[in-house]
């Protein structure tokens, strides 16, 4: 990694983000509002929280298929899986920061239901967010996804051995030590009893954050109702930082980590879970990844102590569309 803070003054004449006026709070041309019809055809019901319905478009299906190769070189095997989508709230406009805390909660329980669900059929449950158009996002209305797969994806299985090989050196979990060592220090966003929001050491991006339990937990269907609450808390302080940050409905992609459901001791995983924003300087202005960074390493464009203090020096509790 390597971190350059001095780039922060150079002029930019590059790709800009336009304003986001705030959304309607219903959409009749959006697939996903309450009571609209999908690209498929299928009507939503008109539905008053969190609703999930298989993708119409899945990546992966129940049934394995695909091309299968014992190569050494090129090796190949089908996988299967499910692909899902979880509308936050009926409301086109509201986006996590803007939720109800009983509302938040209400998402947290979702996630903890699929993966229950999911996880007896699946290796992986995958949560995951990708927020505004310059994420990538082909629906503005509030939304995540979930995949289930049959397989362990590369970067879960990654951190699988890196937790396990911390685990049997330091006979500590990998996060929980990072939980414990960042506590109150100068990287610390946001925290609370339970949680703890971080820019971490290594961050490639920005703003980038992980959020992490206080406590051991494997897995979201774990979480006590207090822990749950918790979470909805710090999610809404998190998020709301992050919008108020540039006053705009701030991009990413954000996604939960949770140890896969295959054979063998998990003590060694923390839930956890991932924030990937593009921003860099204002609401205009976005780091690529690209040349260096693609073809040698990441390099930050502010220090990570940098970025934490930013986010601190913002409210974490009245939204900036919330304002008086």
């Amino acid at each position: 990694m390597q971190v350059s803070p001095q780039r922060m003054g150079r002029p930019w004449q590059g790709e800009v983000s336009p304003s986001d006026p705030p959304p309607p709070a219903y959409d009749p041309t959006c697939y996903l509002c309450p009571g609209n019809a999908r690209v498929g055809g299928e009507a939503n019901p008109a539905y008053e929280g969190a609703y999930v319905f298989d993708n119409d478009f899945p990546a992966l299906a129940e049934d394995r298929h695909g091309t299968a190769s014992d190569d050494p070189l090129l090796r190949a095997e089908a996988s299967a899986g499910a692909c899902r989508v979880i509308c936050f709230s009926p409301d086109h406009g509201k986006s996590l920061p803007l939720l109800a805390p009983e509302q938040l909660r209400a998402v947290v329980d979702c996630w903890a239901d699929q993966t229950a669900e999911l996880g007896q059929r699946f290796a992986n449950v995958q949560l995951f967010e990708n927020k505004g158009a310059m994420m990538g996002c082909s629906n503005p209305h509030p939304h995540g996804q979930v995949w289930a797969t049959a397989h362990v994806p590369q970067e879960v299985a990654t951190e699988d051995a890196c937790q396990r090989g911390w685990m049997a050196e330091h006979g500590e979990a990998l996060l929980s030590a990072v939980a414990t060592r960042e506590a109150g220090g100068e990287r610390v966003v946001e925290m609370s009893d339970d949680w703890l929001a971080i820019v971490p050491f290594w961050a490639a991006w920005p703003f980038e954050t992980l959020l992490l339990p206080r406590f051991a937990v494997q897995r979201m269907p774990q979480l006590t109702d207090g822990q749950r609450d918790s979470l909805a808390a710090m999610l809404k302080a998190l998020t709301t930082r992050y919008d108020n940050l540039f006053e705009t409905s701030f991009p990413y992609s954000m996604g939960w980590h949770q140890a896969p459901f295959v054979a063998g001791d998990r003590a060694h995983w923390q839930l956890h879970a991932h924030f990937y924003p593009p921003l860099l300087r204002s609401a205009q202005v976005r780091k690529f990844m690209v040349g260096y960074e693609m073809l040698a390493e990441p390099q930050r464009d502010l220090t990570p102590e940098r970025a934490a203090e930013m986010l601190r020096g913002v409210s974490g509790t009245v939204h900036y569309r919330e304002r008086a």
